[in-house]
C-alpha cells in the first residue's frame, strides 16, 4: 500500500506552491544576465515581446518576456539567431508553471553560431556566383504543370493546393513528398528536387517548381540553409519558386531560387495567374481585336467605294486632272513671271556694284603695276652706271670683279653710261686683305 503523508507533511496548493517558487526564484536570482541566441522573437499587438534564449548548441532554453517600456529602449531590432545579452528576473509564469526570465534590459553579443555559419556559407556561395541575380530565370506566366517539394502533413501543402484551385484550377499539380525539418530533410529535399528534374527529362513537362514549408525557429527551417539544398534548387534545370516561413524569414535557398515568395500562398499565387483576371483580359483583347478589324474593314470597304466610283465616270476623272494641269500651268507662269520682275528690279543695282568693282580691282592692279615698274627700274643696271660705276671685262667679256684677276700688260674693257673704255693695265695693287700667303723665309741656321 502507498505510504500515506505523515501528519508534520505540507500539503500545497498549486498556486501556492509556483508562488513559493517564483518568490525564491525571485530573492536567489534578484537580477542576472543570461547570454544566448533568440529564437521565435514576436511581437504582440500590445507592443510586448516574446522569445527563447537557446545556448550555442542548442541544449537549453529559457523562455523569456520583455514589456513594452523596456522593448523601446532597445536600439536594434532582435532577429532569429541573434546572439544577445538578456538582464532580467527570473520569475515563475504562474499560468502554465513555466520558468522565464523578464526582460529589462538587451544588448547585442555578437552574432549566434547558427547565424554565423549562415554567413560564412552564403558569403562562400555569393563568391561562386550560385546567388547572382543575373541567374534567375523568368517565371511562366501560365504553366500547365507545376511540382510542389514539401511535406505531404504540412499546412503549406494544403495552403499552395487551395491557392492553386481557387486561382487556376486547371494547372496540374505534382506533389514531392520529402520532410522539411529534422536531420533526414536535407537529402529528402535533395532527392526530391532530382525526382522532379528526372520527370521532366522523362517528357513529363514541368513548368515550374515551388519549394515551401510553413514559419518556424531558425532552427526549424535551418533545412534550407544546407548547401546541398542550395546547390540542388541553384542547379535545378526548371525555374524555382521558393516560399519559406514567413515574409521576415530568410533563407539561402530563397537567395538561390529563381523567385523568392513571402509564404507559400503567395508562392502559389505568383506561379498561377488568376483564371478570373486572365480570361477578363483575353476577353478584353478579344473585343479590342474585333473593334480594330472592323475599324480596318470599314476604311477599306470607303476606299473601295472611292475608287469605284472614280472608275465609273473616267469622264470626270480626265476632266478634273485638266483642271489640275491648268491650275498647275498658271502657277508656274504666274511664278517665273515674277522671278523674272525681281530679276530686272535688281539688274541695275547688279550692274552698279559690278562697275564699282571693276573700278575697285583696275586701281589695285595699276598701283600694283607702279610698285613693280619702280623696283625693276630701282635694279636696271645702267641706272647704276648713271651713278659713277663702271663694268669692267677681260679680252675673253668675262667680268672682272677682283683685281688679283688682271695682270700689269693685260688690257680691260671698261662699260660706263655712255660708251666703252679701252684700256691697258699698267700696274696691279692689290689690299693686304686678298693678298696670298707668302711661304715664310728659311732660317740661315739650317741652311
Amino acid at each position: 500500500m502507498p505510504e500515506r503523508p505523515s501528519a508534520q507533511a505540507r500539503v500545497w496548493g498549486v498556486a501556492a506552491l509556483v508562488q513559493a517558487v517564483g518568490d525564491t526564484l525571485a530573492a536567489r536570482f534578484s537580477s542576472c544576465v543570461v547570454k544566448g541566441e533568440i529564437s521565435g522573437f514576436t511581437r504582440a499587438a500590445s507592443g510586448h515581446g516574446y522569445f527563447t534564449l537557446k545556448d550555442e548548441h542548442g541544449n537549453a532554453s529559457l523562455r523569456c518576456a520583455m514589456f513594452r517600456r523596456a522593448l523601446s529602449q532597445v536600439d536594434f531590432t532582435p532577429g532569429e539567431g541573434m546572439l544577445v545579452e538578456a538582464r532580467g528576473n527570473l520569475s515563475v509564469y504562474e499560468a502554465r508553471g513555466e520558468l522565464q526570465l523578464v526582460v529589462e534590459g538587451l544588448q547585442r553579443a555578437g552574432a549566434g553560431a547558427l547565424y554565423e555559419q549562415f554567413l560564412r556559407l552564403k558569403a562562400r556561395l555569393e563568391a561562386e556566383g550560385l546567388l547572382d541575380a543575373g541567374r534567375k530565370r523568368a517565371i511562366p506566366r501560365f504553366p500547365s504543370r507545376v511540382a510542389v517539394v514539401t511535406s505531404t502533413a504540412a499546412a503549406a501543402l494544403r495552403d499552395v493546393l487551395t491557392a492553386m484551385r481557387r486561382r487556376s484550377p486547371h494547372v496540374e499539380v505534382v506533389i514531392a513528398p520529402c520532410a522539411v525539418q529534422g536531420a533526414e530533410a536535407p537529402a529528402q529535399i535533395v532527392q526530391a528536387i532530382t525526382n522532379v528534374t528526372l520527370s521532366h527529362h522523362a517528357g513529363m513537362q514541368i513548368d515550374a517548381v515551388i519549394v515551401c514549408r510553413g514559419g518556424g525557429s531558425l532552427e526549424d527551417l535551418w533545412s534550407f540553409n544546407d548547401e546541398r539544398v542550395v546547390r540542388a534548387i541553384a542547379g535545378c534545370p526548371i525555374p524555382v519558386i521558393c516560399g519559406v516561413g514567413h515574409e521576415t524569414d530568410f533563407t539561402l535557398a530563397e537567395f538561390a531560387a529563381d523567385l523568392r515568395a513571402p509564404t507559400p500562398t503567395a508562392a502559389a499565387e505568383l506561379v498561377a495567374q488568376d483564371q478570373g483576371a486572365s480570361l477578363a483580359q483575353v476577353d478584353a483583347l478579344s473585343r479590342h481585336m474585333a473593334h480594330r478589324v472592323h475599324q480596318r474593314l470599314d476604311g477599306l470597304a470607303q476606299g473601295l467605294d472611292q475608287a469605284a466610283v472614280r472608275m465609273a465616270r473616267p469622264a470626270q476623272v480626265l476632266n478634273r486632272q485638266r483642271q489640275d494641269l491648268s491650275l498647275l500651268e498658271h502657277r508656274m507662269l504666274s511664278a517665273c513671271q515674277a522671278r523674272v520682275r525681281r530679276a530686272r528690279q535688281q539688274l541695275p543695282h547688279l550692274q552698279d556694284r559690278m562697275t564699282r568693282a571693276v573700278s575697285v580691282q583696275q586701281s589695285r592692279q595699276v598701283h600694283s603695276l607702279q610698285s613693280w615698274e619702280a623696283r625693276l627700274s630701282a635694279l636696271n643696271p645702267h641706272k647704276v652706271l648713271e651713278r659713277g660705276f663702271a663694268w669692267l671685262t677681260d679680252d675673253s667679256g668675262q667680268p672682272v670683279t677682283r683685281a688679283s684677276q688682271a695682270h700689269a700688260g693685260g688690257k680691260v674693257t671698261g662699260v660706263l653710261a655712255d660708251g666703252l673704255l679701252r684700256m691697258n693695265i699698267t700696274e696691279v695693287t692689290l689690299d693686304a686683305a686678298s693678298r696670298p700667303d707668302r711661304p715664310p723665309m728659311p732660317d740661315t741656321d739650317d741652311r
